[in-house]
């Protein structure tokens, strides 16, 4: 069972449907909405700030959600994949992201709908991501537009999620 743990009086909140690893970890202020999963060796530590999390949302193995202590929360719309040793803090992700594996993103950033963020790209304090857009590198910069194909993998990930979840439920 995943370590679910109250902090300075908040405890996780989840909707229904939601899936948990086994060592994955979800403490303090967190609300998260249905269908969401969270992967192995992932941690949403919601000690220091409020984490809001949609639906539909999957934190991939040994992602990292925090925030920083009174200065920014973090906020996650739905169908949201957050790939493989992401970092997520103090940021706004809005609905149907993509971020890659091993990418950073820093605080107050946001990154609008539709938004890829590449696989080890880092994403640096106050960035704006345009809309159904790929940014790349260090720090991440606008490599180009995205379009209905790459917003079909956006979708069709998020929706996988649950699915992969059902292969690791107990009978």
């Amino acid at each position: 069972m995943a370590l679910i743990k109250q902090v300075r009086g908040y405890h996780p909140e989840f909707g229904p449907n939601c899936w948990f690893a086994e060592n994955a970890t979800i403490i303090g202020d967190v609300k998260m909405g249905e269908n969401c999963t969270v992967w192995f060796n992932a941690v949403v530590r919601g000690d220091v700030n409020e984490i809001r999390i949609g639906n539909d949302t999957n934190i991939q193995d040994g992602a990292v959600i925090h925030c920083t202590y009174k200065k920014a929360g973090t906020y996650i719309g739905n169908r949201v994949s957050i790939a493989h040793n992401a970092i997520v803090h103090g940021c706004t992700v809005h609905d149907e992201v993509l971020i890659g594996m091993g990418a950073i993103v820093m605080d107050h950033a946001i990154i609008h709908s539709g938004a890829v963020i590449a696989a080890g790209a880092v994403v640096l304090s106050g960035t704006v991501v345009e809309a159904d857009s790929i940014y790349a590198g260090i720090p991440a910069k606008k490599v180009k537009a995205t379009g209905a194909e790459m917003r079909e993998v956006i979708l069709r990930t998020a929706k996988n999620y649950p699915m992969y979840a059902e292969w690791f439920k107990e009978i």
